[in-house]
């Protein structure tokens, strides 16, 4: 699985989202400032949000964006899927008659098995963890003298 800029970016905005849940209207703005993606992309990429329901936009110059659910109730497999479409799909075009079935349904077992962990890690966990590495990566990160 590759997952493209659209995806990671979908991320890191959602994340913007997730930590400021609660306080209203988010700017797109803002976020291009504090993550510093690209504002046309990133307006993009918030359409997207918004038609699979993660996000909800409001137009006009007191609009903004705001998560359409509590961070807890959003998962990464949820983002993922919205911005990156299925997760491995199997492509079926390449099939050749003459091959070993055998060793074409181990590799597609793999394959199948692959998806399966990388489905579940994405589906458990959600914007709310997110939020909590990030708060605990920022309390490493103070020095006290």
């Amino acid at each position: 699985m590759r997952i493209s800029s659209k995806g990671e970016y979908g991320l890191r905005a959602l994340l913007d989202l997730a930590q400021h849940h609660g306080i209203g209207l988010i700017p797109s703005r803002e976020i291009h400032l504090r993550q510093g993606i690209d504002e046309n992309y990133l307006n993009q990429i918030l359409i997207l949000l918004r038609r699979a329901g993660l996000i909800e936009s409001v137009r006009g110059p007191q609009g903004g964006h705001r998560l359409a659910r509590p961070p807890a109730q959003i998962t990464l497999l949820n983002a993922i899927s919205a911005l990156e479409g299925p997760l491995l799909p199997i492509d079926t075009s390449r099939d050749i008659q003459s091959c070993d079935l055998v060793d074409r349904e181990i590799v597609r077992g793999v394959i199948v098995s692959a998806r399966h962990a990388l489905h579940d890690c994405f589906a458990q966990m959600t914007l709310d963890d997110l939020c909590q590495r990030k708060r605990q990566l920022s309390q490493e990160a103070m020095y006290y003298i």
